[in-house]
């Protein structure tokens, strides 16, 4: 393999993993040239979308070598992006060869996520602080975090079934809004729609919104294009969920939940 193919290779494998672990497009293309610029091949060109990459180097030497990688969406995985920021900084000060900088790579692939109880408690904490944020009371916040927890449980047992992002959205707004209308229909003087609304936080698209944002003033229209028509499928996932229990709800209840 030419120094050319091996150093692409390992840059644009570098860039898929921080793509796929929700890195911005501009921090990806800046990435893969910095590798390949440390190298001294200036006759490249990198292209990223939200869900691909295209690279090529010394397109004309006999060292040509080009690649196309497409990257499913995943959600976001800050502790494995800063791992490849910080090998993609060695790499560039030739602090690391080529072929520990794999291993290290390696490594960061598999960083583990927190443990199931972090995430359940931080789940919980910011549904219940949500709720209390927009106009709920002490006893919907308190609610709010039990509903938050119930979600992160379904979650964790949805991600085994290996349900698409869809529909696990809108089977997680519906857990959730059939579990703060019994509370509701408990006799609790509770406001199950504040309690909703706390509680599908943590499935608000708010940083593939804020991307594509980001992507639009970076000029690169069809990445937040992409980010965008993701964010805005998830709202209406979450709405379609969250719909269909209350008007359920309501036609059982003759108008009592509205």
């Amino acid at each position: 393999m030419s120094d050319t193919k091996k150093v692409l290779s390992f840059a644009v494998e570098l860039g898929d993993c921080l793509l796929r672990n929700g890195a911005e497009v501009y921090r990806v293309e800046d990435s893969v040239l910095a590798i390949l610029n440390s190298y001294d091949i200036t006759d490249c060109d990198v292209y990223v979308l939200s869900n691909g990459i295209f690279a090529s180097a010394d397109e004309v030497t006999k060292h040509a070598s080009s690649m196309i990688r497409h990257v499913p969406m995943y959600p976001m995985h800050l502790s494995r992006i800063a791992a490849i920021n910080s090998l993609c900084r060695d790499v560039c000060a030739k602090k690391i060869s080529i072929e520990d900088a794999w291993k290290k790579l390696e490594q960061a692939k598999v960083i583990p996520e927190y443990n199931l109880l972090t995430l359940i408690l931080a789940t919980g904490i910011g549904c219940g602080g949500f709720a209390y944020l927009y106009g709920g009371t002490p006893l919907d916040a308190f609610i709010a975090i039990i509903v938050g927890v119930i979600l992160r449980l379904f979650l964790t047992l949805d991600r085994k079934l290996g349900h698409s992002k869809t529909i696990t959205n809108v089977l997680s707004s519906m857990v959730i809004t059939i579990v703060a209308l019994l509370f509701y229909a408990a006799g609790l003087p509770v406001h199950y729609d504040k309690i909703i609304i706390g509680a599908i936080m943590p499935l608000v698209p708010g940083i593939p919104l804020t991307n594509s944002i980001r992507d639009f003033i970076n000029c690169d229209y069809l990445s937040g294009s992409i980010r965008l028509i993701d964010a805005l499928l998830t709202a209406f996932c979450i709405a379609v969920g969250v719909g269909t229990i209350i008007t359920i709800a309501h036609l059982i209840g003759g108008g009592a939940y509205i």
